[in-house]
Parts: C-alpha cells; structure tokens; sequence
C-alpha cells in the first residue's frame, strides 16, 4: 500500500498564494494525486504544522487550515507535527505501520524545510521514498528564489546515497502515467 504525504499546505504559509512559488499549480497537481490515490485504495495524509511553539499556525485558526482548494476526503488522515520533521514525536510512523505502507510519495511546502526533513527522516526509516518534483513549493530566500531552491532539492534527492531504498524524484504527469501503466513506481 501507498501513502500520498500532503505537508503544510495551510493557509498561514500561503499569505498572499503569490508569496510560493506555482502555487495554484502543485494545488492542481496535488488534487490531481490525490483523485488517483483515493480511487486505488491507497492512503492519502495531510500533515498540518502545529505551530504552538512559535504562536503561529495554531489549532482551529484560519491560518492552521487546510488551503481551501485543496480535495480532501473524511478518509483522508491529518496528522499533526510541531518540528520541520513529519515523523518527529507524531503518530505518523504508527499510522504507516498499521496499514502496512512502505512507499510514500511527498509533496507539500516547504521544499527546504519540512519537505527536506521529512523526506530523509523517511529515508532514514527505511521507506520507499519519491518526492514529487512538481507538486511540492517554496518562497524565494534571500539568497536564492523559488525555483532555484526547488531545482536544487530535486537534485540534492535524486543524487542521494541510498539506504534500502533511493529516492525518487519524478514529475507529476510521469508519475501518475507509470502508476496507472504499472500499478506501481
């Protein structure tokens, strides 16, 4: 079984949608996952930054919702996480194990923050990893814009030594091709 990780697509990290980089477009292209994931039995989760800590992001806000054009499904999971790392100190590892998923697909926000840590927290735990290069964003940094940093995550990925598996980066359309050509990665 597959899980779809959804990561951090809340209102409060998208104030203005103009502050990320394509973002209407990885909304589309999460949705578009999201249909397939649903319609083949396989989980999709949605992971929700808890920003208690830092008073932001906080439980039951505008800003802690789910962005509105988002498709979600009372079947969906929401895990929620107050680090960068998905996995650390929620049920995340827990749900996987109980409806046994090994391979995860991860998009969300932000590339070089908590999309970075989950993805090799994920690694590290011995998951089967593909991060969809088009389907995850960031903001520009002082240093480098948007694009620039999604690229170069994309490669640091894909580059990545392996554990029992190598990460997979691939873009949304091959992806969702091979899945319905192969029922699988």
């Amino acid at each position: 079984m597959k899980a779809l990780l959804i990561i951090d697509m809340q209102v409060g990290s998208f104030k203005p949608y103009t502050l990320r980089y394509d973002t209407l477009g990885v909304i589309e292209r999460i949705n578009k996952l999201s249909d397939y994931f649903r319609a083949n039995n396989d989980k999709v989760m949605f992971i929700q930054h808890d920003g208690t800590k830092e008073n932001i992001f906080l439980p039951n806000t505008a800003d802690w919702e789910l962005l509105p054009e988002l498709i979600t499904s009372p079947a969906d999971y929401i895990v929620s996480k107050s680090a960068n790392d998905a996995f650390y100190n929620t049920d995340l590892h827990h749900i996987l194990a109980k409806n046994n998923i090994m391979e995860l697909f991860i998009t969300g926000c932000a590339t070089d923050f908590c999309i970075d840590a989950t993805v090799k927290s994920a690694v590290s735990k011995d998951y089967n990893v593909t991060v969809v290069e088009d389907a995850h964003t960031t903001a520009n940094r002082p240093h480098l814009n948007a694009p620039k940093v999604i690229e170069h995550y994309n490669w640091i990925w894909s580059e990545m030594t392996p554990t029992n598996f190598k990460i997979q980066v691939a873009k949304t359309k091959d992806l969702l091709l091979c899945l319905v050509k192969n029922k699988g990665y």
